[in-house]
């Protein structure tokens, strides 16, 4: 261990320490003013530009420009209002362009089923009309009714200058006596006798009371002959009953002109026939047909337009001939028919009343 007289004396080296930092120190204070020194010298030359821009821009002339006013200027002695000078709501905000819609064809007029030639015109009993497609399945009447010709009351049709038709006239009880003679002489070639009907309210068969004797002297006078059952059969067993009375009142008279049914509205009262729908009609229709022609008997279907086109299918029906109901100056039922019934309201000699009268377009006698 050293005692405190074993301390060395360090003096002189303590001395040349502090004599180093001196040193460096003025070293460094001597470069820092060198850098400030150059430092004056760069900016000098920049401030003495600035002040020699200015001094030539105030000597310049300043260039002329457009003064404009304030606004209080402008509204001074002036009608306009600080309002008139907004105006932006002048221009709208502009909007997207609306994507164009496509053009729409224009709808096509749908046909005038009057002048189309491929309807008919149906009026009901009750006052209502329908324009029915003409079928493209049912044979069609070649009839030129610009060759239809009434004479005296009766209408005939011509072809080629020669006529071609028969004149005739349906007979039942309700016009009582027939002078059948004088029916003869008046012009007509046929009559159409009612042989009986069925009720339609009672269902029951009757016997028309003059059938016999009108038929007897019908025949007697030289006119051709044909009959009629009015039906309100139900079903097809109450049309073959009708057609076996027809049949067995008829016994052997050989009948020119045919047997023809007839079932039809009733005006103005309830039949038993009205719950039927059009096929049940058909069928009945046909029962009641076929079981005369099974005789070897002429055949044909009575009705107007509206029954011969709404309440029975024809096209079930077309082996048998038509006998038309429309009074009319020219029938417009476009189907088949061989006889038409054109007047409700005739007069014919030997007659007493109106009598409805008819026109055959076909000889029945040589059919």
């Amino acid at each position: 261990m050293k005692m405190p007289d074993d301390f060395d004396d360090n003096s002189n080296m303590t001395l040349t320490v502090v004599m180093s930092i001196l040193a460096v120190s003025a070293f460094v204070g001597v470069i820092l003013l060198t850098v400030l020194l150059l430092n004056q010298k760069n900016s000098a030359p920049s401030r003495s530009t600035q002040q020699n821009n200015a001094v030539q821009a105030a000597a310049e002339p300043s260039s002329p420009g457009i003064v404009y006013p304030d606004t209080e200027e402008l509204l001074t002695n002036s009608s306009l209002h600080p309002d008139d000078l907004d105006f932006w709501d002048m221009y709208p905000e502009p909007t997207a362009s609306p994507t164009p819609e496509p053009t729409a064809e224009p709808e096509k007029e749908a046909p005038d089923p009057a002048t189309d030639g491929k309807h008919t015109l149906v009026q009901y009993a009750d006052g209502e009309e329908e324009w029915v497609l003409i079928s493209p399945y049912l044979p069609k009447h070649e009839y030129d009714f610009t060759k239809l010709v009434c004479q005296s009351d009766l209408m005939k049709y011509y072809e080629n200058g020669k006529q071609t038709s028969y004149v005739g006239v349906d007979i039942s009880k309700y016009q009582d006596y027939v002078d059948f003679v004088k029916v003869k002489k008046a012009g007509i070639d046929f009559v159409m006798i009612r042989v009986g009907a069925r009720g339609y309210g009672s269902g029951q068969l009757i016997l028309d009371e003059y059938f016999s004797d009108n038929i007897k002297r019908a025949t007697d006078a030289g006119l051709d002959v044909g009959v009629y059952f009015y039906s309100q059969a139900i079903n097809k067993e109450e049309a073959i009953e009708e057609a076996n009375m027809v049949i067995e009142n008829l016994g052997d008279y050989q009948l020119a002109y045919p047997v023809a049914y007839d079932m039809e509205l009733v005006e103005n009262d309830t039949a038993r026939t009205e719950n039927l729908t059009r096929a049940e009609k058909t069928d009945i229709a046909k029962a009641f047909l076929d079981t005369i022609a099974a005789t070897g008997r002429k055949t044909m279907i009575y009705g107007n337009k509206e029954w011969l086109i709404k309440e029975i299918d024809m096209s079930k029906l077309t082996a048998y001939d038509v006998w038309l109901s429309q009074p009319a100056d020219i029938p417009d039922y476009p189907y088949k028919f061989s006889m038409w019934q054109y007047d409700f309201e005739g007069s014919v000699d030997g007659i007493v009343g109106y009598v409805n009268m008819n026109i055959s377009f076909i000889n029945f006698a040589e059919k």
